[in-house]
């Protein structure tokens, strides 16, 4: 039976390096924003519901999907959050189910890239979660970077997500990415050493 390893974390928290590593060593991982950046395309099947719910306000003069547009929204208004969330998640969960099955076919271990794992319920969906941990300056100083950013912008989308120490009760696989990227590595093959024993 295929192993669907849960990878989270905050906003910024080092999940892309995380999983460029996975996949560096031939893991297949699943990028759940790269699923929903697909479903939002013009024509895909967020896209149509986005627009029902937000009007043309949210498309660039293309038309297509202004996700920074969208983002604040979504960041800035709590109800437009719950609501967004409402029309999304069915749509985002089948898709990311019927990927997971689909690799799991040719696959003993794969991995799942979920942000919003946890606030999600997606830990009922895969064998375990492996949470990526650093303090919550640094993830400040990351995701204000990383997003350009004003600090009190940034703290609202971290403010956004669970606290760090809620997700941390839900697994004791945790991967402190506080570090350079070679100490980052390295927990990473540890947690891989104890599930290819299996």
């Amino acid at each position: 039976m295929t192993q669907v390893i849960g990878i989270t974390g905050g906003i910024a928290s080092g999940k892309s390096t995380v999983t460029a590593y996975l996949r560096s060593r031939g893991y297949p991982v699943i990028d759940a924003d790269q699923v929903v950046h697909q479903l939002q395309q013009k024509g895909g099947r967020l896209y149509q519901v986005l627009v029902e719910e937000f009007g043309t306000d949210i498309l660039d003069s293309e038309g297509e999907l202004n996700r920074e547009q969208l983002g604040r929204l979504v960041f800035e208004q709590g109800a437009v959050r719950k609501r967004l969330s409402q029309l999304q998640d069915r749509i985002i969960r089948e898709a990311l189910l019927a990927e997971r099955d689909r690799l799991a076919e040719h696959a003993d271990v794969l991995f799942m890239d979920i942000p919003l794992l946890f606030e999600l319920g997606y830990e009922e969906v895969v064998s375990e979660v492996w949470l990526l941990v650093l303090t919550p300056e640094l993830q400040l100083e990351r995701l204000m970077e990383r997003n350009q950013l004003a600090e009190e912008e940034a703290r609202q989308r971290m403010a956004a997500q669970m606290p760090l120490e809620e997700k941390k009760k839900r697994t004791p696989y945790q991967i402190d990415n506080g570090g350079g990227r070679l100490a980052t590595y390295a927990q990473v093959d540890q947690l891989l050493q104890r599930i290819e024993r299996r």
